[in-house]
């Protein structure tokens, strides 16, 4: 038996909010949309990953703190190191930036990231070997 990696799932606070982060930071889609009220689950994708992987956000959680020296959050690389400085403003103006942009060792790269709604750390990155924009 191999287990295959297929989604991993949040409980946040404000399900719509959080779509809404994750659609606009992120460019992940809706994939489908589970229950009613309390109980409503969404899953996004990135576009192509749908039947591979997904983000499960489960609604009305907890808010999530974490310290700013945690390590623990999610990743998405992009295309260019331009990409990582315009997150990086854009969070800034928005008062959701958690670490500016800096360089590190390989193969973490070049990284800043970004509090979401519920408080969950999201790193963006350029020059991850994992990154499907990497050549």
């Amino acid at each position: 038996m191999k287990p295959a990696f297929t989604h991993c799932a949040l409980h946040v606070r404000d399900l719509d909010r959080s779509i809404a982060f994750y659609r606009s930071y992120c460019g992940l889609e809706r994939v489908s949309e589970h229950g009613k009220g309390e109980g409503r689950t969404v899953w996004l994708a990135s576009p192509g990953a749908e039947s591979t992987f997904v983000l499960v956000l489960l609604g009305d959680g907890p808010a999530h703190a974490q310290d700013q020296d945690d390590m623990t959050h999610y990743g998405f690389g992009v295309p260019a190191r331009e990409d990582v400085d315009r997150i990086a403003e854009r969070a800034r103006k928005e008062g959701c930036l958690h670490w500016e942009p800096r360089e590190h060792a390989p193969p973490t790269g070049y990284i800043c990231a970004v509090t979401d709604p519920s408080g969950y750390i999201i790193e963006f990155s350029y020059g991850q070997p994992l990154s499907p924009h990497q050549t």
